[in-house]
């Protein structure tokens, strides 16, 4: 696939985010089994959804988001980069969990954790969330996404963290 390689596994103090497999995604689609690893409320519709980004091999599609042994949701990257109109390699994230995980920080140790690999990458990372999620917007806002482009053709807030790329 196009862009920079990014790990298969990124770890944290608390997570891990491996990369999904063709494995992971028939499970995911109800194709077979479902892991015993995964919280009863996952996979959620959102998860579903991410499985039509899937493409073997590609580093910047959708992970788990593993706590333990436990996967509590899933984050990741909509594609591999591409130029943004001032010729940074962008790309855009997103991530949700099982709402029993809500409020431990998590989503924001996973998108942290997921935008350092990309911009160790050199990629920008932008995000679109609807401007009434108030719990993403925090989630945002902590990860450092502080520059607002406007919104989106949904009326969703398009947000990316200040960036410079290195020469």
């Amino acid at each position: 696939m196009s862009g920079p390689a990014l790990p298969l596994v990124i770890r944290t103090s608390r997570l891990t985010l491996p990369l999904w497999d063709a494995r992971d995604v028939a499970a995911i689609r109800g194709e077979i089994a479902r892991s015993p690893h995964w919280h009863a409320d996952f996979p959620r519709q959102d998860d579903l959804d991410a499985c039509a980004l899937w493409r073997e091999g590609d580093v910047w599609g959708p992970r788990s988001v593993v706590r333990g042994v436990t996967v509590l949701g899933s984050i990741g990257f909509y594609g591999p980069p591409t130029d943004a109109a001032d010729g940074v390699p962008e790309t855009e994230v997103g991530y949700g969990l099982v709402q029993e995980a809500w409020g431990y920080g998590f989503a924001t140790e996973a998108l942290r954790a997921l935008v350092a690999a990309a911009e160790s990458a050199g990629t920008r990372v932008r995000a679109a969330v609807d401007p009434a999620n108030a719990r993403s917007l925090r989630v945002l806002a902590k990860s450092g996404f502080t520059t607002l482009r406007g919104s989106d053709e949904d009326g969703h807030l398009v947000m990316t963290r200040p960036f410079v790329p290195s020469a």
